[in-house]
């Protein structure tokens, strides 16, 4: 007969459940958890509850708070003319770990992807819209991922800004520092000659 755990088994499934996480990778977590001390245990359950209790959407932005305004919104020196339009809040973690952009956010919550059954309704477009309509804004920056869903996005958002009479852009796209051009494929080729810049 196998070594069973039915309660292990559950823990593993969870761990599993998460993106990223195979089989493997969930056991050492589960083995990890179990392996805390009661006190570390309960902290890192206590973590996962208030974060699921507390944090929610920013009124403004769609970013995750756990007030009604996120930290971005709520600061008196950014530049509220530029919104960034990214699909999830870890894009703006990244864009924050630069600190050259002091712009706005606008946080989507996922991509138009029909073949999964997301529409432009079920992610934060119409938020968006109605942020251009009352603020003043002059540039939307379309900072959605190079996929097929990204950039179809990026081109629907950017159909329905026309009327608003803003400047409407997209981040450029090129070879990562450190890469080589054997290995870049053509669309990255093709977008790094798009985004080219002027040398100083």
């Amino acid at each position: 007969m196998a070594y069973r755990v039915p309660t292990l088994d559950k823990l593993i499934e969870q761990w599993e459940r998460l993106p990223g996480i195979g089989h493997k990778s969930a056991v050492r977590l589960a083995f990890s958890v179990l392996s805390m001390s009661d006190e570390q245990g309960k902290a890192f359950v206590d973590a996962i509850v208030d974060a699921r209790a507390h944090i929610k959407e920013c009124d403004i932005c769609c970013n995750l708070t756990d007030g009604e305004r996120c930290s971005v919104c709520a600061s008196g020196g950014r530049d509220s003319s530029v919104i960034c339009v990214v699909e999830d809040p870890q894009d703006v973690l990244a864009f924050e770990r630069t600190r050259e952009y002091n712009g706005s956010y606008h946080v989507l919550h996922g991509t138009i992807s029909p073949m999964d059954g997301i529409g432009p309704e079920q992610i934060r477009i119409k938020q968006l819209l109605t942020r251009i309509a009352n603020e003043e804004v002059e540039e939307v920056i379309m900072a959605t991922n190079p996929t097929v869903e990204g950039e179809a996005t990026a081109m629907y958002i950017g159909k329905l800004l026309k009327p608003f009479g803003v400047k409407v852009t997209r981040l450029a796209y090129g070879i990562p520092v450190g890469g080589d051009l054997e290995y870049a494929d053509e669309v990255t080729l093709r977008r790094s000659l798009e985004g080219r810049s002027e040398l100083n």
